[in-house]
């Protein structure tokens, strides 16, 4: 392993870090900025009421804002990148505190824009088009006599239509003056059970101490549970997992009515705003039909029974008589002690990524040359890994790289983002290079795969390809099942909410044990305690967001598929939904890889890829 201790922050290599200059190369710059913003801010307030105008007030409008949340952006990603390498540096606390406040100034600031552009007619948007166009046209006879904007390129309101069409096509959901300045005070009422769940699961639920196999004492947090359940040791897997569900059963009464309000005020929220129902406004954000939703627990319920088979090899890979819920995250094989240097993951990746083409690879290789990535653990560094960045400069990713596996699929998965971001970055002008959520995971989780098939490709060692391979499997049951059975938990529980029904703690336990037992099968003993699982789960404070976990990693399979295949342009068209930013809406950027996501074929092809591992695993088993 490359690492034997945790360093400080100042014995780290320079060349191990990420190069933060190609953000600010001086904190005099990051403090000039600062003051410009906060001028920009100033200017864009006086602004309001004046987009009825013309169509040059609007444009000069969406220009201001464009190059605001842009300056916004480098100045937070700075600050917080700074804070991240070293938490406990009080200046670097401070900035990341202070872009916080501005945050929230940049929101006042702007917050007048939306509401404004659509109190405008459609006649008056639809006069700026022809004058935009008119405009043009004219200019176009007289090439080379226009001025470019401040930036040096030449700007038309033509390049915001996609970003105003994005607001008025809300048009129909959008009420009267007054009823949306009522909504907006009654909008921070309708965030009270996220904050008070939030409140209680972040900063004042606590757990009992546990013991090991072996009688030794154990501390149980919200941060150590997973890998308790993740260990060898059954005495502590099964203690921590009673442990933690005895503490969730004390307050489930409460718990279910913070659930149910939370359920309440989003149904409320979107039938003033005349949709149907929270799903459909929920989805409605990203452009995306229901039957997207419906369709992915439609499919994953159809391919249940082979979930049930992966419970059945689970038992018995593991050797049990009873499986229980506690069982359900340790690995089924044994982890290869093998570990690897930060030099020999790059070049892993690099040859596991060769599919897609030697462009794609060189600008891995720029990520990996040029100080994109803050490699090692240091005293007082955020945990975890990410890609963030901030529009006009190269992403930048965050490791704690130990030589582990795991950290070398973590590279790849990363970069897998970072790139995703390089590429609409280039492609795409700011307001449309950043990618919803909905397809947020797709270039990730397509990394993964292609790493994982050139790995058991290459490995000759079983040991490693069965660990290999239950790597996959863990990741399909944790994403596509467990993700799914989460949304369709949603689906019930509102459901109920919106037919004006009431649900108490013992009628949200019971629908959820009831998932439980139908998405692992009769060789899981769905154990008491997992009825409260749900009241666990910050993600059910954001309804209807969890399913997209699924859908992302679906599409990915579906086209990691096509390019183990070799299938024909598929790189060529899965770079252009790279490229794509949100300048398209998800599901139309995804048919660029001629994925469907609107049917159940791609989530149905990825089940076959599960069922496909799953197959080479039991066979390994067997030989």
């Amino acid at each position: 392993m490359e690492q034997q201790k945790i360093m400080t922050r100042q014995e780290q290599r320079t060349e191990d870090t990420w190069n933060m200059q190609g953000l600010y190369e001086t904190e005099e710059q990051f403090g000039k900025d600062g003051e410009k913003l906060e001028k920009m801010m100033e200017k864009f307030a006086s602004y309001q009421g004046s987009l009825g105008e013309g169509a040059g007030q609007l444009l000069k409008v969406l220009k201001l804002y464009e190059e605001m949340n842009l300056l916004f952006e480098r100045m937070y990603v700075y600050a917080n990148q700074k804070y991240h390498e070293d938490t406990a540096n009080a200046r670097y606390q401070q900035m990341s505190g202070e872009m916080q406040i501005m945050a929230t100034q940049l929101g006042q600031a702007a917050a007048w824009l939306e509401p404004e552009i659509l109190s405008l007619p459609e006649e008056v948007l639809d006069g700026y088009w022809k004058k935009d166009e008119d405009k043009k046209e004219t200019e176009s006879a007289n090439a080379g006599n226009t001025k470019a904007d401040d930036s040096g390129e030449e700007r038309s309101l033509s390049d915001y239509k996609w970003f105003l069409e994005q607001i008025t096509r809300r048009r129909a959901h959008v009420l009267d003056a007054k009823t949306e300045a009522l909504l907006s005070k009654v909008n921070e009422l309708g965030q009270a059970p996220s904050n008070i769940f939030s409140m209680f699961n972040n900063a004042d639920i606590r757990f009992p101490e546990i013991e090991d196999g072996k009688g030794s004492r154990r501390e149980l947090t919200q941060g150590t549970y997973i890998s308790c359940l993740e260990s060898r040791d059954r005495v502590l897997r099964k203690n921590a997992f009673e442990a933690l569900y005895s503490v969730y059963g004390q307050f489930q009464n409460t718990l279910a009515a913070t659930y149910y309000a939370n359920m309440k005020q989003a149904d409320f929220f979107a039938k003033e705003r005349h949709y149907g129902n929270a799903m459909e406004e929920s989805l409605d954000g990203s452009s995306i039909p229901v039957e997207v939703y419906k369709n992915l627990i439609k499919a994953v319920n159809a391919a249940l029974p082979v979930m049930h088979r992966y419970v059945r090899l689970r038992k018995k890979l593991l050797g049990l008589d009873e499986l229980h819920m506690y069982d359900v995250h340790v690995p089924m094989v044994e982890r290869p002690e093998k570990n690897y240097t930060f030099e020999e993951a790059k070049e892993i990746v690099k040859r596991g990524l060769a599919p897609l083409g030697e462009d794609y690879l060189a600008l891995l290789q720029e990520g990996f040359d040029n100080r994109w990535i803050d490699v090692y653990e240091n005293t007082g560094k955020r945990t975890g890994a990410y890609s963030w960045g901030a529009y006009g400069t190269h992403p930048y990713v965050l490791l704690n790289f130990h030589g582990s596996l795991n950290d070398v699929f973590t590279l790849a998965h990363e970069m897998g983002h970072a790139l995703h971001s390089w590429h609409s970055d280039h492609a795409q002008p700011y307001l449309y290079a950043g990618y919803r959520i909905f397809v947020a995971e797709v270039a990730s989780t397509c990394n993964e795969a292609l790493l994982i098939h050139d790995l058991m490709n290459r490995t000759e060692d079983e040991k490693e390809k069965r660990y290999l391979i239950n790597y996959f499997l863990d990741k399909f049951k944790g994403t596509m099942f467990r993700q799914t059975m989460f949304a369709e938990f949603e689906m019930i529980t509102h459901g109920v909410v919106e037919r004006g029904g009431m649900m108490t703690a013992e009628q949200i336990n019971e629908t959820y044990l009831n998932l439980n037992k139908k998405y692992y099968g009769t060789d899981m003993v769905s154990d008491p305690e997992i009825a409260l699982e749900w009241a666990r789960i910050p993600h059910f404070y954001t309804p209807f967001y969890v399913y997209q976990y699924a859908t992302g990693f679906a599409a990915a399979i579906a086209i990691s598929s096509r390019i183990l295949s070799g299938e024909p342009g598929i790189v060529e068209k899965y770079k252009k939904f790279l490229s794509g930013g949100s300048s398209m809406d998800p599901i139309d950027l995804l048919k660029l890889c001629d994925v469907d996501m609107s049917s159940t074929k791609p989530v149905t092809e990825a089940l076959a890829v599960f069922e496909e591992y799953l197959g080479k695993l039991e066979q390994s088993v067997v030989s």
